[in-house]
């Protein structure tokens, strides 16, 4: 019988992890017991809160959990603490670089503005990665409930900050509201500045939102794009385009896209030859960081070791890595086949 490598022994990129949500529980409980702030029990349980995206109140249920954890990063040391475990976490699951997403406008109000919330961010990624080994940058990510405006303005932010570590530049919250077009611009100003354009679709949206992102933001990397699987066309498209999609298995099915983990189209994906980059999305929430979403894939999805190694092949050439950290990694992968 074949030899079951250890996943976490696998070196891979992560390119869907956001900010808050890489959070660990105990660090939550630990950071609300220094402000003062009563969380719900859905944070305290011990177990991941029982969530479900796919209607309206169930993604506002989502979105107050991850407000109320949120709320508790109030200082720059707590900023450097989150960056800090997030990177030990990281290289724990076998992962040798790391872009973690984050709106700094939602730090602002207590980090000093945004101009100063993004540099305290910036200057944890920069430590942590240092400290650790872990190659690590930012994709800064707009808000698609907010005005297209803001998303400008952090775009021209995010291209000033380039040379500290943004990589990229993404749309998040729910999909469901606002059209991509509307955030063009935004997106112009980051592809003109050298940023990659990363936005989320085809997650709550169907393939329709997956072919906005490319037709109206020219995406590079599409965060989750699951969907397009309904879409063999669309398929054909990224396939021939290399559009990597960030798959988040466990996200998945904790917010009601899917019932089961076997119902997420990875091999759909897969044998469709769209590149993929698994990641954990909030492991906060959701329970299950990198190495998990690689279990999801051989457990319910068959995929095998050498199928695995794909999947961390197309991650780390889906990333901002230098050339370099890219080799590596690939080298790595190929230590790891052959052990």
């Amino acid at each position: 019988m074949e030899r079951v490598r250890d996943v976490r022994e696998l070196p891979k990129a992560h390119l869907h992890l956001h900010f808050t949500g890489s959070m660990r529980p105990s660090t939550l409980l630990e950071l609300a017991d220094k402000y003062g702030v009563h969380l719900p029990e859905a944070l305290t349980g011990g177990t991941p809160p029982k969530l479900r995206a796919t209607d309206e109140r169930g993604w506002f249920r989502f979105q107050r959990l991850y407000d109320m954890a949120r709320s508790c990063l109030r200082e720059p040391e707590d900023i450097q603490r989150l960056v800090r475990e997030a990177a030990e976490e990281d290289i724990r699951d076998g992962s040798g670089w790391l872009e973690i997403q984050v709106d700094p406008t939602s730090y602002a109000p207590r980090l000093g503005g945004l101009i100063p919330a993004l540099e305290i961010i910036l200057d944890a990624v920069d430590t942590a990665s240092r400290e650790t080994g872990l190659g690590m940058r930012v994709l800064v990510a707009a808000n698609r409930m907010k005005h297209p405006l803001d998303a400008r303005t952090l775009a021209r932010l995010a291209v000033r900050l380039a040379d500290r570590g943004v990589v990229g530049f993404g749309l998040s919250n729910d999909e469901r509201r606002g059209m991509a077009r509307d955030f063009d611009r935004a997106f112009a100003i980051a592809r003109d500045g050298g940023l990659l354009a990363a936005p989320h679709g085809g997650e709550l949206n169907g393939p329709a939102s997956v072919r906005d992102c490319l037709d109206d933001l020219h995406a590079r990397r599409i965060g989750h794009g699951v969907r397009a699987a309904e879409d063999p066309r669309l398929l054909k498209r990224l396939a021939e385009r290399g559009v990597t999609c960030e798959v988040c298995p466990a996200s998945n099915v904790a917010l009601g896209v899917y019932e089961k983990p076997e119902d997420v189209p990875l091999r759909t994906l897969y044998d469709a030859g769209v590149p993929m980059a698994l990641g954990a999305d909030d492991p906060l929430l959701f329970g299950s960081r990198l190495a998990a979403q690689y279990e999801i894939a051989r457990a319910h999805h068959g995929f095998d070791d050498t199928e695995l190694a794909e999947l961390a092949r197309q991650s780390v050439r889906g990333s901002a890595a230098p050339a370099d950290v890219q080799e590596k990694l690939l080298a790595g992968v190929e230590e790891w086949l052959a052990s």
